[in-house]
Protein backbone atom coordinates (compact mmCIF):
# COMPACT_ATOMS: atom_id res chain seq x y z
CA UNK A 1 0.00 0.00 0.00
CA UNK A 2 1.33 3.52 -1.14
CA UNK A 3 2.18 5.91 1.84
CA UNK A 4 -0.55 8.42 2.30
CA UNK A 5 -0.02 12.26 2.24
CA UNK A 6 -1.09 14.15 5.45
CA UNK A 7 -4.67 14.92 4.17
CA UNK A 8 -5.68 11.45 4.49
CA UNK A 9 -3.44 10.91 7.42
CA UNK A 10 -6.29 13.58 9.10
CA UNK A 11 -9.25 11.89 7.12
CA UNK A 12 -8.10 8.10 8.72
CA UNK A 13 -8.03 9.84 12.37
CA UNK A 14 -11.08 12.02 11.94
CA UNK A 15 -13.26 9.04 10.47
CA UNK A 16 -11.90 7.04 13.47
CA UNK A 17 -12.68 9.70 16.15
CA UNK A 18 -16.13 10.06 14.92
CA UNK A 19 -16.88 6.91 15.01
CA UNK A 20 -15.80 6.50 19.06
CA UNK A 21 -17.60 9.27 19.29
CA UNK A 22 -21.22 7.84 17.85
CA UNK A 23 -20.50 5.01 19.60
CA UNK A 24 -20.25 7.04 22.67
CA UNK A 25 -16.40 6.20 24.04
CA UNK A 26 -14.61 8.61 26.00
CA UNK A 27 -10.95 8.97 24.63
CA UNK A 28 -7.96 10.81 24.98
CA UNK A 29 -6.38 11.74 21.54
CA UNK A 30 -2.88 13.28 21.67
CA UNK A 31 -1.18 13.91 18.18
CA UNK A 32 3.00 13.36 18.02
CA UNK A 33 5.35 13.10 15.03
CA UNK A 34 4.81 9.51 13.07
CA UNK A 35 6.56 6.52 14.91
CA UNK A 36 7.37 3.09 13.40
CA UNK A 37 8.40 1.10 16.75
CA UNK A 38 7.67 0.70 19.95
CA UNK A 39 11.32 1.53 20.96
CA UNK A 40 10.02 5.39 18.90
CA UNK A 41 6.57 5.44 20.94
CA UNK A 42 8.86 5.37 23.85
CA UNK A 43 10.91 8.03 23.02
CA UNK A 44 7.94 10.28 22.93
CA UNK A 45 6.82 10.38 26.49
CA UNK A 46 3.32 10.12 26.11
CA UNK A 47 1.49 9.93 29.72
CA UNK A 48 -0.07 6.43 30.24
CA UNK A 49 3.00 5.04 28.79
CA UNK A 50 2.15 1.46 30.50
CA UNK A 51 -0.77 1.82 28.78
CA UNK A 52 0.43 1.78 24.76
CA UNK A 53 0.06 -1.45 22.95
CA UNK A 54 2.31 -3.55 20.75
CA UNK A 55 0.21 -4.92 17.97
CA UNK A 56 1.13 -7.52 15.53
CA UNK A 57 -0.32 -8.64 12.01
CA UNK A 58 -0.41 -12.37 11.37
CA UNK A 59 -1.85 -14.29 9.20
CA UNK A 60 -1.60 -18.98 8.97
CA UNK A 61 0.75 -20.39 6.31
CA UNK A 62 -2.30 -21.08 4.34
CA UNK A 63 -3.21 -17.53 4.33
CA UNK A 64 -6.69 -18.28 5.52
CA UNK A 65 -6.92 -16.71 9.19
CA UNK A 66 -5.48 -13.11 10.00
CA UNK A 67 -5.14 -12.01 13.49
CA UNK A 68 -4.49 -8.65 15.43
CA UNK A 69 -2.08 -9.67 17.75
CA UNK A 70 -2.25 -6.86 20.57
CA UNK A 71 0.23 -7.12 23.92
CA UNK A 72 2.05 -4.99 26.35
CA UNK A 73 4.83 -3.30 24.76
CA UNK A 74 7.32 -5.11 26.58
CA UNK A 75 6.43 -8.55 25.66
CA UNK A 76 8.26 -10.62 22.98
CA UNK A 77 5.38 -12.45 20.85
CA UNK A 78 6.13 -16.07 20.82
CA UNK A 79 4.66 -17.20 17.48
CA UNK A 80 4.85 -21.30 18.45
CA UNK A 81 3.14 -20.72 21.91
CA UNK A 82 0.44 -18.27 20.64
CA UNK A 83 -0.28 -20.54 17.83
CA UNK A 84 -0.91 -23.58 20.59
CA UNK A 85 -2.99 -21.55 22.53
CA UNK A 86 -4.99 -20.52 19.23
CA UNK A 87 -4.93 -24.44 18.19
CA UNK A 88 -4.11 -23.18 14.60
CA UNK A 89 -1.61 -23.69 11.62
CA UNK A 90 1.79 -22.17 11.98
CA UNK A 91 1.45 -18.70 12.32
CA UNK A 92 4.28 -15.62 10.55
CA UNK A 93 3.62 -11.94 9.90
CA UNK A 94 1.21 -11.20 7.38
CA UNK A 95 2.53 -9.43 4.53
CA UNK A 96 2.17 -5.12 3.96
CA UNK A 97 -0.05 -6.14 1.24
CA UNK A 98 -2.69 -7.98 3.24
CA UNK A 99 -2.51 -5.01 6.07
CA UNK A 100 -3.70 -2.64 3.28
CA UNK A 101 -6.10 -5.24 1.84
CA UNK A 102 -7.80 -6.20 5.24
CA UNK A 103 -6.64 -3.07 7.32
CA UNK A 104 -6.43 -0.42 5.17
CA UNK A 105 -3.38 0.14 7.30
CA UNK A 106 0.43 0.51 6.10
CA UNK A 107 3.55 -0.87 8.09
CA UNK A 108 3.62 0.96 11.21
CA UNK A 109 0.18 1.98 11.46
CA UNK A 110 -1.06 -1.71 12.69
CA UNK A 111 -3.84 -0.96 15.21
CA UNK A 112 -6.94 -3.18 16.53
CA UNK A 113 -8.45 0.57 15.31
CA UNK A 114 -7.74 -1.14 11.95
CA UNK A 115 -10.12 -3.93 12.24
CA UNK A 116 -12.94 -0.57 11.95
CA UNK A 117 -11.62 -1.23 7.75
CA UNK A 118 -12.18 -5.22 7.71
CA UNK A 119 -15.22 -5.16 5.46
CA UNK A 120 -14.72 -8.56 5.01
CA UNK A 121 -14.76 -9.22 9.10
CA UNK A 122 -11.17 -11.49 8.32
CA UNK A 123 -9.09 -10.83 11.15
CA UNK A 124 -9.76 -11.76 14.88
CA UNK A 125 -8.27 -9.36 17.24
CA UNK A 126 -6.23 -11.23 19.83
CA UNK A 127 -6.15 -9.16 23.02
CA UNK A 128 -3.85 -9.69 25.91
CA UNK A 129 -5.89 -9.92 29.05
CA UNK A 130 -3.27 -7.12 30.61
CA UNK A 131 -5.47 -4.76 29.12
CA UNK A 132 -8.62 -6.37 29.68
CA UNK A 133 -10.15 -4.54 32.84
CA UNK A 134 -7.76 -0.91 32.12
CA UNK A 135 -6.81 1.50 29.64
CA UNK A 136 -5.26 0.72 26.42
CA UNK A 137 -3.33 3.32 24.31
CA UNK A 138 -3.28 2.74 20.36
CA UNK A 139 -2.80 4.58 16.96
CA UNK A 140 -6.31 5.95 15.31
CA UNK A 141 -5.77 4.54 11.87
CA UNK A 142 -2.62 6.74 11.77
CA UNK A 143 0.80 6.47 13.54
CA UNK A 144 0.54 10.58 14.23
CA UNK A 145 -1.17 10.05 16.98
CA UNK A 146 -2.44 7.72 20.00
CA UNK A 147 -5.76 7.57 21.67
CA UNK A 148 -6.20 6.33 24.94
CA UNK A 149 -9.53 4.74 25.70
CA UNK A 150 -10.97 1.47 28.02
CA UNK A 151 -9.56 -1.68 26.59
CA UNK A 152 -13.48 -2.90 27.32
CA UNK A 153 -14.62 0.08 24.75
CA UNK A 154 -12.62 -0.83 22.38
CA UNK A 155 -13.10 -4.56 22.28
CA UNK A 156 -16.61 -3.88 22.61
CA UNK A 157 -16.85 -2.07 19.27
CA UNK A 158 -14.27 -4.38 17.66
CA UNK A 159 -16.83 -7.36 18.07
CA UNK A 160 -19.85 -4.94 17.72
CA UNK A 161 -18.99 -4.66 13.76
CA UNK A 162 -18.44 -8.32 13.17
CA UNK A 163 -15.03 -9.14 14.13
CA UNK A 164 -14.25 -12.32 16.56
CA UNK A 165 -12.49 -10.69 19.76
CA UNK A 166 -10.16 -13.75 21.83
CA UNK A 167 -8.65 -12.88 24.86
CA UNK A 168 -5.01 -13.84 25.88
CA UNK A 169 -2.92 -14.26 28.94
CA UNK A 170 -0.09 -13.20 26.88
CA UNK A 171 2.34 -13.24 29.97
CA UNK A 172 1.19 -16.64 30.67
CA UNK A 173 1.22 -17.86 26.96
CA UNK A 174 4.20 -16.32 25.53
CA UNK A 175 6.35 -16.54 29.12
CA UNK A 176 5.99 -13.10 30.59
CA UNK A 177 9.82 -12.54 29.13
CA UNK A 178 10.93 -8.85 27.84
CA UNK A 179 10.70 -8.00 23.82
CA UNK A 180 13.46 -8.59 21.92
Amino acid sequence: MAKRDGTVYTAFMENTIRILEENGITYECIRHPAVYTIAEMTELHLPHTETVAKNLFLRDDKKRNYYLLTVRQDLHADLKKIRQFLACRPLGFASEADLGHYLGLSAGEVTPLGLLNDAERKVTLIMDTYFRDGMIGVHPNTNTATVFMKCSDLTDLIAKRGNRVIFMDAGSVCGGGPAL
